[in-house]
């Protein structure tokens, strides 16, 4: 037996930081105007933003010459804050890090100055530096080869542009948080899962910390099995604005009983706290469980950073009194899982966002009687 660890994959890389001259393109901008984009270079780009993987700029050029000559070359769009200028390009490296909010380990770097890469080494340890000739071998590497690629990947760059232009505006906005958001035209639509979404599903059962209700992640086998049973809903949230997307937002695993529901995980991304989604998800659910005439019991596990969703089923009414609902569903929770209970009420529709979501009491089990109506 051998005993050498098994290697640990590498991170996989969130950013790609390019050179422009003599690495993007053939040529330098300032001495030859008609630098030149190999079809192979325009194939990396294109592949790299398919897989979800950012782009962004570093170079040593006048900053409006060389954007004009990307938009000429028909690729500026796929590059999110670039920076062209003349300091140094650690800096520039570390500035779109920050702005981004990815750990410098998930940032990549290519140059082909060894210069240029050894002093971005130097300052950023942790970012990978790639001299220009690897450029075209880079869709091969495992680093950037996603494990799965969602939809929500493959629009992830028109998600960030959208999100610096929503940033923009609201930096811009003179009313109150409220009034700001009614501006945003939103919509939440929530929808039963399909084979397509169950790894966007898995991914925010994964990665949500702060908004996730017990922290549990589900694989997409037993995603894929809750679908197929006629007492569980496996619910996606998505929302959009005017400004565009922001994809996936939020996912909810539901155990229909007789007499209750049992909300087993409710997780939104931290990238929409602000915009209340949870909140509207949870008084969209008690909304549907009054119609149904069953209580609510939802798990709670506590975790280091989960504070705020305790609060948000606080908030929504959800406590601790007894009831015999809470002791028929307790079987199917955890021992560190604590049930939060809640007697269904009639909520009304949210005052900032445009909701487009199913009815769920007509796979209510046990209630044949139910009818089901839109939102009021």
């Amino acid at each position: 037996m051998s005993d050498t660890a098994p290697a640990v994959p590498p991170a996989t890389v969130k950013c790609l930081v390019w050179d422009l001259d003599n690495t993007l393109w053939r040529g330098t901008l300032l001495e030859d105007e008609d630098v030149v984009l190999t079809e192979a270079i325009r194939a990396v780009v294109t592949s790299l933003d398919a897989r979800g993987i950012l782009q962004s700029v570093c170079s040593r050029n006048d900053h409006d010459h060389a954007w004009a000559r990307l938009e000429a070359l028909g690729i500026a769009d796929h590059f999110v804050l670039p920076e062209i200028g003349w300091g140094p390009k650690s800096a520039a490296v570390r500035r779109i890090s920050e702005r981004l909010g990815f750990a410098p380990g998930t940032i990549a770097f290519i140059d082909d100055q060894p210069a240029e890469r050894a002093e971005v080494a130097h300052h950023l340890p942790d970012v990978r530096c790639y001299p220009a000739e690897a450029a075209a071998t880079l869709p091969g590497l495992p680093e950037f080869s996603p494990r799965t690629v969602t939809a929500d990947s493959r629009q992830r760059r028109r998600m960030y542009q959208s999100g610096f232009r929503r940033a923009d505006e609201r930096a811009l906005f003179t009313g109150s948080h409220e009034d700001f958001l009614r501006s945003l035209d939103m919509v939440l639509s929530i929808g039963r899962a399909t084979e397509e979404a169950l790894s966007r599903v898995e991914e925010l059962t994964l990665r949500t910390s702060q908004m996730n209700a017990t922290g549990v992640h589900y694989p997409i086998e037993a995603l894929r099995t809750l679908i197929a049973q006629p007492s569980h809903e496996v619910l996606v949230a998505t929302l959009s604005d005017r400004f565009g997307p922001h994809g996936a937002v939020g996912v909810t695993l539901l155990r229909k009983h007789p007499e209750a529901w049992h909300l087993r995980l409710l997780a939104t991304s931290c990238r929409v706290v602000a915009y209340g989604v949870g909140t509207v998800i949870l008084n969209w659910l008690v909304d549907q469980a009054a119609r149904a005439g069953v209580h609510l019991v939802a798990d709670f596990r506590a975790t280091d950073r989960n504070r705020m969703m305790e609060i948000a089923y606080r908030f929504a009414g959800f406590d601790e009194r007894p009831c015999r609902c809470r002791d028929r569903i307790s079987g199917d929770s955890g021992e560190d899982v604590q049930l939060l209970h809640l007697v269904a009420e009639r909520r009304s529709a949210p005052a900032v966002v445009r909701l487009i979501a199913p009815e769920l009491t007509d796979r209510a089990p046990g209630r044949a009687g139910v009818t089901s109506g839109g939102p009021e």
